[in-house]
């Protein structure tokens, strides 16, 4: 808890420390890192991304880190994803567990998106003779374009119903050799439990995220050398906070259940392309349901990506799940980008494991 907390502060003097006297050297950008807006743990993706109010496990890290007081023990996660077809991979890991002698949980998770083996052909073009260079595969090298985050989780209960959280978050991005990038900002969550209801919120990128470019020129000297291009420079981007809030209830009929959700993400960065827009704040919604038996077995749907067209058409996409637990092991898989506004992005196939600690030998310890 010390820890954390003296790392929070540090984050929040640097934060407002720098902005104002670099503010006039950031540019406002929209999408800076929307990588994260995938997200954490396959029964997300299956439930369409509706998951701020009721999420209490390892996951708890990214949706909300206030749900992270729930947490029984040690837990450790990892889920693959792969998108448009397989070109964009997106992987997740974490850990959870108690913090000594303290109520509070603490969490580290590790994001990484990337697209890699991209060809390099920089050195394969012969600039005197116009043309590729003799045995041109020996001057073709490859590289990864990738973006990795990775947080610092803490979630406590305040009293029987209520619990805070924040995540600490630090994103670099890289462009092989070439480019690379720093940022880093706060999130602070709260949860609000009552009877079967649930309300949860999620402050992301609280302090605004500052991210930081530099650019290696050295690595890009062909494009000035070879083909009279410019050398691009870097640039410092600042990324607007988000707003996520949702609601849930859970039903149960002996050894049925049914979760049934919906969020709401509040942006601020002139978005465009989603169905409620008021001036620069668009809002994304998120529907989910999971229905289980015996807490053993899960089916998921949802619906997410809300979209309209010039003549006021709604589309949306469609979002397929399903889980199962056994022993200490949850296992859970979800699908989406089959139909609907990103059907044309090609499908989105999300597979993710999570080991409880306290349910080795099929039972929960407490």
């Amino acid at each position: 808890m010390k820890f954390f907390l003296r790392l929070l502060f540090a984050i929040l003097i640097s934060a407002f420390s720098l902005q104002p006297v670099q503010a006039q050297d950031f540019v406002r950008v929209s999408y800076g890192n929307d990588f994260m807006s995938v997200g954490s743990g396959a029964r997300a993706l299956g439930m369409g991304g509706a998951h701020v109010a009721f999420t209490h496990d390892v996951t708890a890290g990214y949706w909300n880190p206030a749900g992270l007081h729930m947490l029984d023990g040690t837990e450790i996660a990892y889920m693959h994803s792969e998108r448009f077809g397989g070109i964009v991979g997106y992987d997740y890991g974490a850990v959870a567990l108690q913090v000594p002698n303290s109520q509070g949980r603490i969490a580290f998770s590790f994001f990484r998106q990337g697209v890699d083996n991209i060809k390099n052909t920089l050195n394969a073009w012969d600039r005197e003779r116009n043309r590729p260079r003799e045995n041109v595969n020996d001057y073709i090298t490859e590289f990864s374009a990738a973006d990795l985050a990775f947080l610092i989780s803490y979630g406590s209960a305040i009293n029987e119903r209520l619990a805070w959280g924040a995540s600490v978050k630090i994103l670099n991005s890289r462009i092989g050799s070439f480019a690379d990038a720093w940022g880093y900002s706060l999130d602070i969550g709260a949860m609000y439990h009552t009877g079967d209801w649930m309300f949860g919120v999620n402050l992301m990128d609280i302090t605004t995220m500052m991210k930081y470019w530099s650019v290696n020129a050295s690595e890009l000297q062909a494009l000035e050398d070879d083909f009279d291009d410019e050398i691009p420079a870097g640039q410092n981007e600042i990324i607007l906070p988000t707003v996520k809030l949702g609601a849930a209830r859970m039903f149960n009929w002996n050894d049925f259940s049914l979760m049934a959700a919906v969020d709401a993400d509040f942006r601020f960065e002139n978005r465009r392309t989603y169905y409620i827009n008021m001036g620069s704040m668009s809002i994304e919604p998120h529907i989910g349901l999971e229905a289980g038996y015996m807490d053993t077995i899960f089916i998921r749907t949802g619906l997410t990506d809300f979209a309209t067209d010039r003549s006021g058409s709604i589309y949306t996409s469609p979002t397929l799940g399903a889980g199962l637990k056994i022993g200490a092991f949850n296992l859970d898989y979800g699908f989406t980008s089959f139909a609907g506004v990103s059907s044309d992005l090609g499908f989105t196939h999300r597979v993710s494991l999570k080991f409880a600690f306290n349910r080795i030998g099929g039972r929960e310890r407490g």
